[in-house]
């Protein structure tokens, strides 16, 4: 069951040349998803900051199906798959609102880091309210 969506219109500068959204563009929509899914869990990404806590992507895998077109209305699925010590392992999920067809999947890996940018556990709070996006 998806935990968390957020709507996407793809716009012309993120087609190529074949009227296709562009292979880029899916790693952006991810990014907004994901950070619309934080936002929205009272954990958004210039509150984090604030705190001096980042959250980075360390590892990124994506899967296309079938393409978006500029006609295709999507949504992303996101919801968060694992939880480790200092990281978080997240499923992202892209289909055409329409008929609710997969087009692509990512896995990402995301990692926490203070300040600094060294990597460190998250604080209590995040870590129950990244519960509130897993299955």
């Amino acid at each position: 069951m998806p935990i968390h969506s957020t709507s996407i219109v793809p716009r012309f500068g993120e087609l190529d040349p074949y009227n296709h959204v562009n292979h880029a563009a899916y790693i952006a929509y991810f990014e907004a998803a994901r950070c619309v899914a934080l936002s929205d869990i009272g954990m958004g990404l210039p509150d984090l900051g604030d705190r001096g806590i980042q959250i980075v992507v360390t590892n990124l895998e994506v899967k296309f199906r079938v393409a978006a077109t500029a006609r295709d209305s999507l949504k992303v699925y996101t919801e968060v798959k694992e939880m480790r010590r200092a990281s978080s392992i997240w499923l992202h999920r892209l289909v055409r609102e329409s008929d609710e067809k997969l087009l692509v999947e990512s896995t990402i890996t995301l990692g926490v880091c203070d300040s600094a940018g060294r990597p460190t556990r998250p604080p209590g709070d995040l870590n129950l309210a990244l519960k509130l996006l897993s299955a």
